[in-house]
């Protein structure tokens, strides 16, 4: 993990500057780091951040994009569920989309350690808080940080995970209604509704074939 926790630094740096440009105390932006650790949520954050700060719609729309962490956790239950529950909630507070994605290759590849998932999210938090510090400290003079694809790095690097764990033609299905989904949101609903949707909509659609395999004794 530490090869991306180098392009985490970056894309920390880059909500660093957003932060500062925002209006955030530098004191702000780095405890919303340390403490959250949600790269989507902090830069929903930061868009409906005003004085007064409306508390409901910050509430609301960062538990939505978060919504997702449900299934992810649950997918990690196999291997989770033995240990004290103080721990299960240490490892799933560390837990980032890339963090998952390795893990679970880990897994299904035979891996039972969870200090793979412990480790690597913990390389990623410190990244992440040392990129915002940088971003708050020294990154004044970026007026443009989108320009530098900064936050596509952590979508690729969980593309290149799914890619790599070799083809799984059964998940085209709710992948391509996952990814239709969320572009409709995008277009037609409130912003980042399209993350919660194509949430759901990918794993109703898996579950449903899922559940029609399991009738017809047809692989999924």
């Amino acid at each position: 993990m530490l090869p991306l926790a180098g392009f985490t630094v970056a894309f920390g740096l880059a909500f660093g500057v957003a932060a500062q440009q925002q209006g955030l105390e530098d004191w702000q932006a780095l405890s919303m780091s340390v403490l959250m650790f949600a790269a989507p949520s902090q830069f929903a954050a930061l868009e409906l951040w005003q004085s007064p700060l409306p508390l409901v719609a910050l509430m609301v729309t960062t538990a939505a994009i978060h919504t997702r962490h449900m299934v992810m956790s649950a997918a990690l239950y196999p291997w989770l569920h033995p240990l004290p529950r103080r721990q299960q909630l240490a490892l799933l507070a560390l837990v980032t989309d890339s963090s998952w994605a390795m893990a679970l290759g880990g897994y299904r590849r035979g891996e039972r350690d969870a200090g793979l998932l412990l480790g690597s999210g913990i390389a990623l938090w410190g990244a992440w808080w040392i990129g915002t510090a940088l971003g708050v400290g020294f990154g004044g003079g970026v007026t443009q940080p989108d320009r530098f694809g900064l936050d596509v790095i952590m979508l690729c690097f969980l593309l290149a995970i799914l890619w790599g764990e070799g083809p799984q033609y059964g998940m085209l299905v709710p992948w391509t209604a996952a990814a239709c989904a969320s572009l409709a949101a995008y277009l037609w609903l409130p912003a980042y509704m399209h993350v919660v949707v194509g949430a759901l909509v990918g794993g109703i659609v898996a579950c449903w074939r899922s559940m029609l395999s399991t009738t017809t004794g047809r692989p999924s």
